[in-house]
């Protein structure tokens, strides 16, 4: 099983959406970060499981979509690295991935 290892701005990604959901409704908010973290917790049993990101093919980077939300992570052995949270309307700025990845070494 591999370690699920959330990065600092990962975590402010996915507070900033259910910030921004919940000025309306906090129920729904609530409901989308369990979603994401159910959704990103299955990838500790199968962190190859993601679909490749295709702005960014070929990559090492991967992607699971949780509700309204891209999770973009990188998996070495052992260990799953979550790096960004976004909206899936958003379009996606392809250095943050790395930037974030070698902040987190």
């Amino acid at each position: 099983m591999a370690e699920i290892i959330w990065t600092e701005p990962a975590l402010e990604d996915l507070d900033e959406i259910a910030e921004y959901i919940a000025l309306d409704k906090l129920n729904a908010a609530q409901n989308l970060v369990r979603a994401v973290f159910k959704r990103v917790d299955l990838l500790g049993q199968s962190p190859i499981s993601g679909r490749k990101v295709p702005e960014l093919s070929p990559s090492k980077y991967k992607e699971v979509i949780a509700g309204p939300c891209r999770v973009f992570y990188r998996h070495t052995e052992g260990s799953v690295y979550i790096l960004h949270v976004m909206r899936v309307e958003r379009e996606l700025r392809k250095y943050l991935l790395q930037d974030r990845d070698l902040k987190g070494r």
